[in-house]
């Protein structure tokens, strides 16, 4: 009999993330809250520690203020930036322009990790 195991905090933080659309963010504090689990600041360790994964998209993980707050720990400070202006969004100083517009929360949307 196979045994199942209980994903960790860090495998839920990236679970959410994943679900973050192309062109959107989100912060560290509405994971936190959506989880249940924790402070924001529980989030940013988990994503540092998930850069070498390719299929969790941190940089769509800005803090409070839409600041790029985590960008110096992408492999270049300007990683960040580019990957979400790939995406389409506008950064202005380190700073997601209209933040308000394109912030997603996981428990607006109903998903479900």
């Amino acid at each position: 009999m196979a045994s199942e195991t209980t994903p960790t905090y860090y495998d839920l933080v990236y679970a959410v993330v994943r679900q973050v659309p192309r062109g959107r963010v989100t912060n560290y504090g509405a994971i936190a809250d959506f989880l249940a689990l924790g402070a924001s600041r529980m989030v940013g360790w988990a994503l540092n520690n998930c850069h070498q994964m390719d299929n969790v998209p941190a940089h769509r993980v800005v803090n409070r203020k839409g600041e790029l707050s985590g960008r110096h720990h992408f492999p270049t400070p300007t990683l960040m930036q580019e990957l979400l202006e790939s995406e389409g969004l506008e950064i202005d100083n380190d700073c997601v322009k209209d933040f308000k517009r394109l912030f997603w929360h996981p428990k607006e949307l109903g998903v479900d990790c």
